[in-house]
């Protein structure tokens, strides 16, 4: 029984390496080669999980070498635009000002169907409204409306908004983040001014508590359980 948890946990371990490698991405994004590396990968670990009469080095060597292939292929992708074409394919623009080509729809397998949902997904009706539609080699597709039909943004108006940044989190679920109180430059004192202005008196009590870069607190109290 440990023999077989031993196993498990290494071989979980290496399917989680090869997740890692494959850079912080869904499913939905990966790149062919990725998406196989992991149906491999994970069938491959299966065997020796199920079956203790497989040497565990059976099923761990096959991993590492794929892990070391996709390393390997990283780099020549990385390096060189002809090889990466080649592994990953090209990006096809499907839609040009407001007219589908249908021979790339055609090329790429790609349904009038599937581009209505990705068009819907991304709330677009009209088809004429669309100044690019692009097949990603991922699969998604990127919609680049016409400029008539952007939003207008605040620097076009001509005005000048405050920039918040990004929040950083202080409390998270009455845990103090004292590593992101210090790199913000805040102290306890200013910590506890905050907390007597919610009516708290320690972390505990609070379930939420961020600030931005103009000093923004955002403050959620914790629920009693």
């Amino acid at each position: 029984m440990v023999i077989g948890v031993v196993r498990t946990v290494i071989l979980y371990l290496l399917i989680i390496l090869g997740i890692r490698l494959m850079g912080k991405r869904q499913v939905g994004e990966l790149e062919p080669s990725e998406l196989v590396l992991d149906l491999i990968i994970a069938d491959l670990a299966a065997v020796p999980m199920q079956d203790f009469g497989i040497p565990l080095l059976a099923g761990v060597l096959p991993i590492l070498t794929l892990l070391c292939l996709t390393m390997i292929l990283s780099v020549l992708t990385m390096r060189s635009v002809r090889f990466r074409a080649v592994l990953c394919g090209r990006p096809s623009v499907i839609v040009r000002d407001g007219k589908v080509d249908q021979r790339e729809m055609r090329r790429n397998r790609f349904t009038v169907d599937e581009l209505h949902e990705e068009l819907r997904a991304q709330g677009i009706t009209d088809l004429n409204t669309v100044k690019y539609a692009i097949l990603e080699t991922s699969g998604r597709v990127s919609v680049l409306p016409r400029a008539a039909e952007q939003p207008v943004t605040a620097g076009q108006m001509g005005l000048s908004p405050q920039e918040h940044g990004l929040p950083v989190v202080l409390i998270n679920d009455g845990r103090l983040m004292e590593r992101a109180l210090k790199a913000q430059g805040l102290d306890q004192r200013w910590l506890e001014q905050r907390l007597t202005e919610h009516g708290v008196r320690s972390p505990s009590e609070v379930f939420l508590l961020s600030v931005d870069e103009a000093g923004n607190v955002c403050f959620v109290a914790r629920e009693a359980v």
